[in-house]
């Protein structure tokens, strides 16, 4: 409780950073893909397709845009990215040829789950130390009100009200954020440029840069892992309607889900911080992707909503994990110095894995493949994954020791 008490301010400008990513998440856009496709007269390879895209080119501007954040303060960033996110949502609202999603979904999942995300990570991972684990943690509920509350409330308006309008709610939404934000971080603490005493170096002693951290094995080796539950995640959400229609379900029950999902994922997600803050992140991060291994295989075999709960919850486990693990690693190992860099860097492979993941699945179900055919395939990648992290690891055993 003293920990609340004495850092309430940032840590819940950390939960509405990440609860406000949520209108540029994929488990947000994608309420919205039936309405979408009938519109603009789109097969889901075209829609997953220009969804690839838009995020593709996201995580490029990502890995310049991201290093931002080792100059200037989120005070200084939040409103400009909240500003962009708030009038994409209302170009969304208003947007009258195919052609313009591209760009709209560049924009939409650049400032939204690309900067609010990188910002909220950065700081938490910056601001705290002793404690990063537990502040990861309150940080990314935020993620988990937004996926709880918001699919619920948006498709049940859908039944009455245009989709066209729901975006100039989410644009609104967005707005009412930044003076509550502004109000939060008026006292923030500096970027670890400006505050160099307070730097927390990485492995070997060191304040690793991101070209030095590209020139390292570890990070090669962690790259399925990055690239896994983005691309395969964002997926699972982005083909929920297509998954519902193939499975014989009702979207409105799938998506009712929702909330357990998250009561999962956030005992998950404290359960990583304690765990972070306790042992280190070198333990756990061979083992977090196995979660998502089972849950693709009992999803592929889901007769009914309640066997799908439970593949959720699986899932559950390893985003909550997800949420905490791999974005306490990066300082744990590579230091704080440069974390806006170093982070962008991982983030705009996250992002690409989004871009990833629609437009793969899309285009095998455009080829007859449905996407629960898919997802064996999926959960034998999750394991290849950990193995791959769990080599790196070991690789760099000697070395993480000074960590």
């Amino acid at each position: 409780m003293r920990f609340l008490a004495a850092n309430w301010a940032f840590l819940l400008a950390g939960v509405l950073l990440s609860f406000t990513s949520s209108f540029g998440q994929t488990y947000f856009i994608s309420l919205f893909a039936g309405e979408i496709m009938e519109k603009f007269a789109l097969t889901d390879g075209q829609w997953g397709a220009i969804y690839t895209l838009g995020t593709t080119v996201s995580a490029m501007v990502m890995i310049w845009m991201g290093g931002l954040t080792d100059t200037f303060r989120v005070r200084a960033l939040a409103p400009v990215i909240l500003i962009g996110l708030a009038l994409t949502c209302l170009l969304m609202a208003w947007i009258p040829a195919a052609w313009m999603l591209v760009p709209v979904i560049f924009a939409l999942r650049f400032f939204g789950q690309g900067m609010l995300v990188h910002l909220s990570v950065v700081a938490m991972a910056r601001w705290f130390v002793a404690t990063r684990g537990l502040a990861l943690s309150i940080s990314a509920t935020g993620f988990g009100i937004g996926q709880a509350i918001l699919p619920v409330i948006f498709v049940s308006l859908l039944t009455w009200v245009a989709w066209e309008r729901l975006w100039i709610v989410a644009a609104v939404m967005v707005v009412v954020v930044l003076p509550i934000i502004a109000y939060l971080l008026r006292l923030e603490r500096t970027p670890q440029s400006i505050a160099e005493e307070s730097d927390v170096t990485g492995m070997n002693g060191m304040h690793w840069t991101r070209n030095q951290m590209l020139r390292h094995p570890l990070f090669w080796f962690l790259v399925p892992l990055l690239l896994g539950p983005p691309t395969w995640g964002t997926a699972l959400f982005f083909q929920q309607v297509h998954l519902t229609r193939v499975k014989g379900w009702a979207l409105v029950d799938f998506v009712a889900l929702n909330p357990l999902f998250i009561v999962v994922a956030t005992l998950a997600t404290f359960g990583a911080g304690w765990a972070i803050d306790r042992f280190g992140t070198g333990r756990m991060i061979p083992f977090y992707l196995l979660p998502f291994a089972a849950s693709f295989g009992v999803m592929a075999e889901a007769p009914t909503i309640p066997v799908a709960a439970l593949g959720l919850c699986l899932f559950a486990l390893g985003a909550g994990m997800q949420a905490t693990v791999p974005n306490a690693f990066w300082a744990e190992y590579y230091g704080t110095r440069h974390a806006g860099s170093i982070k962008a860097a991982a983030t705009a492979i996250m992002v690409l894995g989004t871009a990833l993941g629609p437009g793969i699945t899309g285009f095998l179900i455009d080829r007859g493949i449905d996407f629960p055919d898919q997802m064996w395939a999926i959960a034998f990648y999750f394991l290849f994954a950990a193995l791959c992290a769990a080599i790196g690891i070991k690789r760099a055993g000697p070395l993480a020791a000074t960590a």
